[in-house]
Order: C-alpha cells, then structure tokens, then sequence
C-alpha cells in the first residue's frame, strides 16, 4: 500500500466534496446530486494514482454538470 501524500490530499478533496454533495441531494431530494456525492465519496477507496484519481473525479463532476443541465 502507497501512502503518498498527495494521493491521500486527493482523496481527502474528493470525498470531502462527495459528503457535502451527498448531504444537499439527500436534504433537497436531489438525486444527481446524491448519487455523485456516493460515487465521489467511494472512489478513492477503488482508484490508486494520482492521474487516475483526478481523471475519475473530474468524469463524475462533468457526468454530475451533464445531467443536471438537461434538467434533472
């Protein structure tokens, strides 16, 4: 197991993101929004790497900007 550092900052930034995406589609009834916080939140536990790390996060925010622009 690698503990780089950045990798760790990374994955702190991302699930930090995902909890607070999660907690606003639960209290608003938004399910874009609470299904890219769970996958935000859990990523980082499958992916390793930095690149891959930033790849994965930033496809689920642009899948999350995606559907919520066409009305979701």
């Amino acid at each position: 197991m690698d503990l780089d550092p950045l990798d760790l900052l990374l994955s702190l930034i991302a699930s930090g993101a995902g909890f607070v995406l999660f907690v606003y589609g639960k209290k608003e009834q938004r399910w874009p929004q609470l299904i890219a916080g769970l996958l935000l939140m859990v990523y980082p536990y499958v992916v390793s790497g930095i690149w891959p790390l930033v790849g994965a996060g930033a496809a689920i925010t642009v899948a999350l900007w995606y559907v919520v622009r066409l009305g979701y």
